[in-house]
């Protein structure tokens, strides 16, 4: 049993990765609750915008993972889908000091679209990491500043089959027309594939022996955070993030997978860094 959830995994991905990370959600009153808070705690998170439900359980998954590491799952969301736009606008106050706000669709949709909006009225980037994969309506779509699905929430979003850097660039444009930004398609081992006003190339990954893929697209997000948040232009900031992601798939387990700024930069070696190491 380890800790997990799509938005604590980017929250621990980005402050492992060296990020000042404050965290909203929602637990049970429940010792799985208890736990999962004494973990974001551990790895310095702020947890002030975490609030408690006393009637529903924490959410929790049952993962399956395969020889090659590609994984299945389903979730009980549990006090997840009791994260109201009301708790959301109770956390002003940690949008206000954002430069990035890191989203995913494991609450409900409209505390992700409340959460967009706040985010872009306080002047900070929004991703959304659109997963688990469900249709979005163009008004949450226009306040992100950059949407990151890997190939099958490329597919869901668009209807276009991504297998290939030509495909994802057919899948890029059709969201550029529903009003993102910039796109980034994650391609597992092959990379991302980045498609924003300035470029349109795939971003190579880093060759590695993958044991379990869960969490890797949420570590992906948290890193690509941080280096954006540290000034880092797109195309080093999805380097950074595909060394965090290819790090994370040679461990097993969600947060436990997710790997330390120096880990990182062990991967990112000898290729030109950009980040400073702490």
């Amino acid at each position: 049993m380890l800790a997990g959830g799509k938005g604590a995994n980017q929250a621990v991905a980005a402050s492992r990765a060296g990020g000042h990370v404050s965290f909203i959600g929602r637990l049970g009153r429940d010792d799985l609750g208890e736990r999962a808070l004494s973990g974001l705690v551990k790895e310095g998170i702020d947890i002030k915008g975490v609030s408690r439900d006393e009637s529903e359980p924490s959410g929790v998954a049952l993962i399956l993972v395969s020889a090659v590491g590609e994984n299945s799952i389903a979730v009980s969301s549990g006090a997840n889908a009791r994260l109201t736009p009301k708790h959301i606008a109770l956390a002003a106050e940690v949008f206000s000091q954002a430069s990035v706000v890191l989203l995913q669709l494991e609450i409900p949709l409209a505390s992700v679209r409340t959460a967009a909006r706040m985010a872009s009225e306080a002047g900070a980037q929004v991703i959304l990491n659109p997963a688990p994969a469900m249709k979005l309506p163009s008004g949450l779509l226009r306040k992100v500043s950059i949407l990151t699905p890997n190939e099958s929430e490329a597919e869901a979003l668009t209807g276009i089959s991504v297998t290939n850097a030509a495909s994802a660039a057919r899948a890029a444009r059709r969201l550029h027309d529903q009003g993102v930004k910039t796109v980034v398609i994650t391609l597992g081992s092959r990379g991302a594939y980045v498609s924003s006003d300035s470029m349109s190339e795939l971003v190579s990954g880093y060759p590695v022996k993958a044991i379990d893929t869960t969490g890797a697209g949420d570590v992906f997000n948290g890193a690509l955070a941080v280096a954006l948040t540290e000034g880092l232009e797109l195309r080093q900031a999805v380097r950074f993030a595909n060394a965090a992601a290819a790090r994370s798939v040679t461990r097993r387990g969600a947060q436990a997978s997710a790997p330390t700024r120096s880990a990182i930069f062990r991967l990112i070696a000898p290729r030109k860094r950009g980040l400073v190491r702490r």
